[in-house]
């Protein structure tokens, strides 16, 4: 008698699975340097949390494209410990993960060095918007998960491409982590966005350089810079900025470019988030 309560495996032998190589092309821009993807945003995708979101960025060049995915829910303000020491101002607590299955590359359940720097810079963003005098002694927890990556199944660490893909993440994890403060019901000074540009050069000539807007690392063969900034549109002002990189030329002009192209970026993100987050206001 067999114990079916036991998966059993198949009588005769087996042949391993064998996937097909990714035979396809390398993805190009074909929208402009100044446009950005589009992208789908909701709160309140998870009712246990105080407040939550989901973030999604289109595909840029159809099938092969790669969008990215986030999921973003916070805990709180809530009473700090009693174990835990005073502080007249709410303490902020961010926490960014890759999930397994988002890259190419299978991610490990700790953290490590890249999902850390994206922790830090995501609490100095957020620490500029939030109104922190307003919860004594409290405590807020942001957790975002990125669901899936903006990498290509060329694009691999051996090629160098993992720490760029970094700061693109960083820009999608401003923005749903501010959707979801805003969901949550924490008073900001504004609604914070996130906005990336980058200094690329062009596949078709080598000796020329062009600033993208929404950049996607598989689509450029080099990318000489990048800058994310962390946007206010309403009091102008820049929570954080991440640069990264060097020119050709040691042009201030080039520098301040690639910022301003970010802030535009960022602002863009910013509209259309307000929009989605009126959208979300139940009408009285």
């Amino acid at each position: 008698m067999s114990d079916r309560r036991r998966i059993n495996g198949p009588g005769g032998p087996t042949n391993p699975p064998i996937y097909d190589e990714d035979l396809s092309l390398s993805p190009v821009r074909n929208r402009n340097d100044s446009d950005a993807r589009p992208f789908y945003l909701k709160t309140g995708v998870t009712p246990s949390a105080s407040g939550s979101a989901y973030f999604e960025i289109g595909q840029s060049t159809g099938t092969h494209g790669f969008g990215m995915k986030f999921t973003c829910t916070v805990h709180g303000p809530r009473s700090l410990p009693r174990s835990a020491p005073f502080s007249p101002h709410m303490v902020l607590s961010t926490h960014v993960k890759y999930a397994p299955f988002a890259t190419r590359y299978r991610r490990g359940y700790l953290r490590d060095a890249s999902e850390r720097d994206l922790s830090i810079h995501l609490e100095a963003a957020l620490r500029g918007a939030v109104i922190v005098d307003r919860w004594p002694k409290s405590g807020v927890d942001v957790v975002v998960t990125v669901v899936e990556g903006d990498m290509s199944r060329q694009a691999t660490i051996d090629q160098g491409l993992e720490d760029w893909n970094t700061m693109f993440v960083l820009s999608g994890c401003i923005t749903v982590a501010a959707a979801a403060i805003a969901d949550a019901g924490i008073d900001c000074v504004d609604v914070v966005a996130g906005g990336v540009a980058a200094l690329v050069v062009n596949r078709g000539n080598p000796d020329e350089q062009a600033i993208v807007m929404d950049p996607v690392v598989s689509e450029h063969d080099t990318v000489l810079a990048a800058c994310c900034v962390a946007y206010l549109p309403t009091r102008n002002e820049i929570t954080n900025l991440w640069y990264k990189g060097s020119f050709y030329t040691s042009e201030l002009t080039s520098y301040q470019s690639l910022v301003s192209n970010a802030v535009l970026a960022s602002k863009a993100t910013g509209k259309t988030m307000l929009m989605s987050l009126n959208e979300a206001i139940p009408s009285v």
